[in-house]
């Protein structure tokens, strides 16, 4: 009876080191001294460091052969999201006829489903890797494409592919 205060103390101890890093908020003040930029945290916070943008970040992808990675940060622009779980997403590169593929490490983290169009930051592996016809219909199917297009589909791809461990959405 004597020692029943340990219960709640270790509960306590339990509930505060536990922490989600789900949707945590970090600012970047590195465009201008003046202003901060908001993102929220998805996966692993990371620090940004040379970050590549879309352009240079397609010519890193030009350089790599497929089973090659390169651990590398970048930014770019969300073209699209699963629908389902937001377990997936493309980005849009300028200078390629495809977009990136990114998914997210140990399936441990997802994003909002309804970030098309927004600027996001990067950090994990980008790869170039074949993609069965069953992969590529099942991200077709997330996408809402039409049967039709599903059944198109007959040939594995090469695609270009990014391993995420950390994402920030800009908000």
């Amino acid at each position: 009876m004597k020692n029943l205060w340990i219960l709640p103390v270790f509960i306590v101890i339990t509930l505060i080191s536990c922490k989600n890093t789900e949707n945590q908020s970090v600012t970047d003040d590195s465009e201008t001294s003046s202003s901060q930029v908001a993102y929220a945290v998805y996966g692993e916070e990371f620090r940004r460091e040379k970050d590549l943008d879309s352009r240079e970040m397609s010519r890193e992808y030009s350089k790599l052969q497929t089973g090659d990675t390169l651990e590398v940060q970048f930014t770019g622009t969300v073209e699209s999201v699963c629908k389902n779980k937001g377990c997936w997403m493309t980005l849009d590169l300028p200078e390629e006829e495809e977009d990136v593929m990114v998914k997210f490490k140990d399936y441990g983290f997802f994003v909002p489903k309804d970030i098309e169009n927004r600027e996001v930051v990067l950090s994990g592996k980008a790869y170039i890797e074949e993609v069965s016809v069953e992969e590529q219909r099942h991200y077709a199917e997330d996408q809402g494409k039409t049967q039709e297009e599903i059944d198109a589909i007959t040939e594995p791809k090469k695609t270009l592919s990014f391993l995420a461990d950390g994402v920030l959405i800009k908000e």
